[in-house]
């Protein structure tokens, strides 16, 4: 794979806007356009930074269907950034089948590192960060407890995201599984003014967020089994 990059993967900020990088700002500039997952969202990070650049929308239900149509215009010689809402485009966000068909294509692609929830919420829980797992978003219903059963038998530190709505009855299913003697660390709203992290046994965790109205994102990170 040679020649020009035709897609760049731009991380944005999770929360702070000051957690851009330089070189990230370089690359919204000068692309022709940027697909974003939600053009609102993005419209607003780019008026920030005074950015104007045609947006696009790209999200995880149109993501079939536009793939093949932008692989022809970055053949035609278009260059794109793709940005999701928040942190690094393909973990968790759309971006994962747009990459796979560049590469398939022989399209040359750049991704930038920066922002991501995961890193930071990791490193927060005091967890062992040598060796980990990420599963992303816990399935909703089906699957969701055959997942949970194998987490429980890892030794490596588990890393979980999971939406302010379902994080409660994700504990207790956690604590079902891996049992109460289990440490977690629960960090939301990550790099904004209410960051929280919450560290302890299970249900101490537990009965601290059933006293508030949890908002904002939400990562889970699990201490490995003990062997």
């Amino acid at each position: 794979m040679s020649g020009k990059v035709s897609l760049y993967l731009v991380p944005t900020p999770i929360g702070n806007r000051g957690d851009i990088t330089v070189r990230a700002l370089d690359i919204l500039k000068k692309v022709d356009v940027i697909l974003a997952e939600d053009t609102r969202t993005s419209g607003l990070l780019l008026v920030h930074y005074d950015i104007h650049k045609p947006l696009q929308s790209f999200h995880i239900h149109n993501e079939h269907k536009t793939a093949e149509r932008l692989i022809d215009r970055m053949k035609q010689g278009e260059t794109f950034a793709l940005v999701s809402d928040a942190g690094t485009p393909g973990i968790a966000d759309p971006g994962f089948l747009l990459v796979r068909e560049c590469r398939r294509n022989g399209i040359k692609i750049e991704c930038l590192p920066g922002a991501t929830a995961l890193i930071p919420a990791l490193v927060n829980s005091g967890f062992p960060t040598d060796r980990f797992v990420f599963e992303g978003f816990l399935p909703h219903k089906k699957g969701k407890q055959t997942v949970l059963k194998r987490l429980a038998l890892e030794d490596r530190t588990v890393v979980v995201y999971e939406s302010p709505h379902r994080l409660l009855k994700t504990l207790e299913e956690i604590k079902g599984h891996f049992g109460e003697d289990r440490k977690v660390s629960v960090s939301r709203e990550l790099t904004k003014i209410h960051e929280e992290t919450v560290t302890g046994l299970i249900q101490e965790v537990i009965d601290h967020f059933q006293k508030k109205e949890v908002k904002g994102e939400i990562v889970i990170v699990i201490d490995g089994k003990k062997k």
